[in-house]
């Protein structure tokens, strides 16, 4: 799912601000009718959220915010409003999207994504008195009023190779990032050490679908299908993929593959999205970075006056990366994704955070 955004460029007032919002394709999802709705209202607790590209929809990490989000509406009341990017669009426009949420009256506004760094740092400055909070990004020179909301991605990559390495019977895996970034390369470097762990001769392909400043490769489902083909052509039977809805595409080629192929998904139970039930059987697992669960506790935090500040990360043994289970494909090799945990969560195993050349 798909929506466009048309965004103002000036926005002279609060009324103004909503309908510049309406008008460029923002998402409103306030709920001034219902009880939840009125005491977000009564508690004056107005939730902005600026979309990565792909937006609510992707099956992978929009929706895990979105997820998040949701929550922090049905339980704890407060109001909402959302706002999605759009693929090849201007800093420019990262900007006036989250100007627009303050000057509609949403504090806190949560960006969700690493590519507003710079856009969060300008408008947070320009406005001291509005909370602020990144997904996957922390700077030295964000201000006070911006919190991170960071996440140990090698940390979960790695058991995803662990359980790679464990299921391949070609000895020879493949990982597609995304958007050759710092943070993908933490999947990358993770995957790669726990395949190695568990055998030192594994052959692991690499290939990134696009380089900055070119984020399109987290919103190509071909390009992801396309890079797929080329990895199990090269004999690859475990692929794993950090590249949002482009994953889709991936693991597509492998579940129509012939033979017994794997993929591995990210950032959300991907054999449980309705988009991809129907390659369940091919979807090992899920690398699940539980960005839900760190919206949620960003929004509740706010709403009791006890607000997150600086850089949150959520790792492994704080629950913020883990396996799904789905399918239940890693009973027979849980003992060993167990004891990897174990050696992560107790520091025995430091995980790499860049990968080795």
């Amino acid at each position: 799912m798909r929506r466009s955004m048309k965004l103002a460029a000036v926005v002279l007032s609060g009324s103004l601000g909503i309908a510049s919002l309406a008008a460029c394709g923002a998402k409103s999802t306030d709920n001034t009718s219902s009880s939840a709705g009125a005491s977000g209202a009564a508690s004056g607790l107005k939730v902005g959220m600026a979309y990565d590209i792909g937006g609510r929809g992707d099956q992978s990490f929009n929706d895990s915010a979105a997820r998040g989000l949701d929550k922090a509406k049905t339980e704890l009341g407060v109001q909402v409003n959302e706002a999605e990017a759009k693929t090849g669009e201007a800093e420019a426009d990262k900007e006036t999207r989250l100007k627009s949420l303050v000057t509609a009256g949403y504090n806190p506004v949560i960006a969700v994504g690493f590519v507003y760094q710079s856009a969060v740092e300008k408008v947070a400055k320009e406005n001291p008195n509005v909370k602020f909070a990144i997904i996957d990004s922390a700077s030295d020179t964000q201000p006070s009023n911006v919190t991170s909301l960071t996440f140990s991605e090698q940390e979960g990559s790695y058991l995803a190779g662990v359980a790679a390495a464990s299921k391949s019977k070609a000895h020879h895996i493949g990982f597609i990032g995304g958007v050759q970034s710092e943070l993908i390369k933490k999947f990358e470097a993770g995957y790669k050490a726990g395949a190695k762990s568990v055998d030192p001769n594994i052959v692991v392909e690499t290939t990134y679908l696009t380089t900055p400043p070119d984020f399109s490769g987290f919103n190509d489902p071909g390009k992801g299908k396309e890079a797929a083909q080329g990895q199990l052509d090269k004999g690859a039977d475990v692929i794993y993929s950090a590249a949002g809805s482009s994953g889709n595409g991936s693991i597509e080629a492998v579940a129509t593959a012939p033979g017994n192929k794997w993929a591995i998904g990210v950032d959300s139970d991907q054999a449980r999205q309705p988009a991809l039930s129907k390659y369940a059987d091919h979807i090992l697992t899920s690398m699940v970075k539980n960005v839900d669960v760190a919206v949620f506790q960003y929004i509740k935090a706010a709403k009791d006056g006890n607000p997150l500040t600086g850089v949150k990360n959520f790792d492994l043994k704080a629950g913020g990366v883990q396996l799904a289970t789905t399918g239940g494909f890693l009973k027979d090799i849980q003992p060993k994704l167990d004891a990897a945990t174990q050696a992560i969560t107790s520091g025995a195993t430091k995980v790499p955070t860049a990968p080795e050349n």
